[in-house]
This record gives C-alpha cells, sequence and structure tokens, in this order.
C-alpha cells in the first residue's frame, strides 16, 4: 500500500490542536541510535573512500569507526544523559543485545526505551525475510529487557510497501519512519492503525554531519534555532521535536559538548516535557480520544 493510501494529507491548520499537559509546549525527543555493523558485509557508512573507489572486504577502517562508538562514545553520551536525568529511547539493532551486552545493560538498567531498529544494520529492503527479521527482533529484545518493544524505526528509515502490516501484525504501536508532520498521526494498515511519531532528519547527527559535512556547532545551532520557532508555536498547539545522535558521530571529543550544551538548553527552558517515544504515543492516544 502506497503512503498517500494509508493516510490522507491533513493541513496542521486545519486540525483540533493537541495539547500537553500543564500548559506545556514542547516535547523533546531525544533518541540513541546503536547498530551492530557486520565485518561481513559493506559498513553502513563511509568517510574514508577506499584506495581506486572499490568496495573493502572486510573494511576494517570503517568497522573500527563505528566500534569506537560502542566502546567509548556511548558512555560520553550516557554520562550526560544521566547528569541531567534525561530517560531516552534507545534505537537498537536487537543483535547489539546479543553483541553488546554491556552496553544494552547500561540502557536496559536505566530505564531507556527500547525502540525496536531491525536485527542488525542492513536495508529493510534488502532482507530476504523480512517478517522473520521482525520476529527475531522483537523476540530478542524481549528476552533481554523483559518487554515488547512498542515503536519501531527502520536502518535509514527504510521500508517496504507492505513494512507497516508486518510491524502491527508483531505488535508495534508507532513508527519513526514518517518525518511528515509536527504532530503523531495515524496511518492505516490491514491488520489495524500505526502511529507515527515525528522523527528527525533535520536534527539528525548523521544527515548534517556525515552526509551535509557540516560542522558540530552547526548541530547546535540548528537544534536551538529548531526549538525556538516550536516553542513559539506551541502556545498554540504541542510540538514534538525529536534529536537523534549516533554514539560514533556525537559521542566524539569535538563533538559531544554540542550535544550537552543543547540538551542543557532545552532543559532549563518553560513549558518544554522530555519524553521518549512510548510516552508520546500515549500521550497522542489519550489525546485523540477526547
Amino acid at each position: 500500500m502506497i503512503p498517500a493510501k494509508r493516510l490522507r494529507y491533513s493541513a496542521i491548520v486545519d486540525r483540533p490542536p493537541l495539547m500537553l499537559p500543564d500548559k506545556a509546549r514542547v516535547v523533546v525527543w531525544p533518541v540513541v541510535n546503536v547498530e551492530v555493523w557486520d565485518i561481513g558485509r559493506p559498513m553502513p557508512r563511509q568517510v574514508l573512500p577506499p584506495p581506486t573507489g572499490a568496495t573493502l572486504l572486510p573494511d576494517v577502517s570503517h568497522w573500527g569507526w563505528h566500534e569506537y562508538g560502542m566502546r567509548v562514545g556511548f558512555w560520553r553520551l550516557k554520562a550526560i544523559l544521566d547528569e541531567l536525568g534525561i530517560v531516552p529511547s534507545l534505537s537498537v539493532n536487537a543483535r547489539v543485545c546479543l553483541d553488546y551486552p554491556r552496553v544494552a545493560k547500561a540502557a536496559r538498567d536505566s530505564g531507556w526505551e527500547f525502540m525496536g531498529h531491525s536485527y542488525d544494520q542492513r536495508p529493510t529492503h534488502t532482507e530476504p525475510d523480512p517478517v522473520g527479521m521482525i520476529r527475531q527482533s522483537m523476540k530478542v529484545i524481549q528476552e533481554f529487557t523483559g518487554r515488547r518493544p512498542v515503536g519501531w524505526m527502520g536502518p535509514g528509515l527504510t521500508e517496504t510497501l507492505d513494512t507497516p502490516e508486518q510491524l502491527a501484525a508483531a505488535g508495534i504501536r508507532y513508527v519513526a519512519d514518517w518525518v511528515i508532520d509536527d504532530e503523531p498521526c495515524t496511518i492505516k494498515t490491514r491488520g489495524g492503525s500505526l502511529v507515527t511519531l515525528p522523527y528527525t532528519l533535520e536534527l539528525n547527527d548523521i544527515a548534517m554531519m556525515v552526509v551535509q559535512h557540516h560542522a558540530a556547532k552547526e548541530w547546535e545551532t540548528r537544534c536551538l534555532d529548531y526549538f525556538e520557532r516550536v516553542h513559539r508555536e506551541g502556545r498554540e498547539r504541542a510540538k514534538v521535536m525529536a534529536i537523534a545522535v549516533h554514539p560514533y558521530i556525537s559521542g566524539v571529543p569535538h563533538r559531544i559538548k554540542y550535544f550537552e550544551n543543547v540538551l542543557r538548553r532545552l532543559r532549563k527552558q518553560k513549558g518544554v516535557l522530555i519524553w521518549n517515544g512510548a510516552q508520546i504515543l500515549d500521550w497522542y492516544l489519550k489525546s485523540r480520544k477526547r
């Protein structure tokens, strides 16, 4: 089913406003993405072009680039989140629970929400058995955390035209692949409905620093500029502002201060709630019933 048949076009100005509790204006949704890069496949991202442009297998340099994030960068991010009392969503390849149990345990024990993010980091449309991949991912995360995930984001926000049906059948209730709005939206599937939460490409360290080649300072500036506007608009209707980071990008020494600066600034603002995806989903579903 194509996206246009899953939900009708809806101008935000034509909808009844969603309102947050306690007269809050903005929900900040921090998302930390952790992944498994299989050394037996081409690496998901590259910053160092190989000699003669040939695809490297094994690609040790880019495997190591990501591995640094799991060994060091994750812990920098987590120290700041812990200090500020912020409990994010963890967009997690299920295989992290098996290959990096120390990372997964730290997130689980700190109460982070585990959001499904495939089994390992490969595009959804290349999966030979996507239904089996979703089932396996859900099983591994549930066995590790004791809870079945309610949210999902495909690697690189990838889906096929059948993915929403497959996710709904597996018990997923929200997806983060549809960056279409400032508010949650409901989409149809053949087996019921799913909620889309406003994830971000604009405030995503991969898009900004790896793809667009912006300096880390620009990420901070963009986050604060974005917040300034949605906070103003939040007087009239609730806004959701996602912030997306990866340990191997934002967790490095020359970028970590910008992540910290943004969270400290947002945390001090009036009318701001910092929620995970499950909390946003719960608020939206309750608001829709009113």
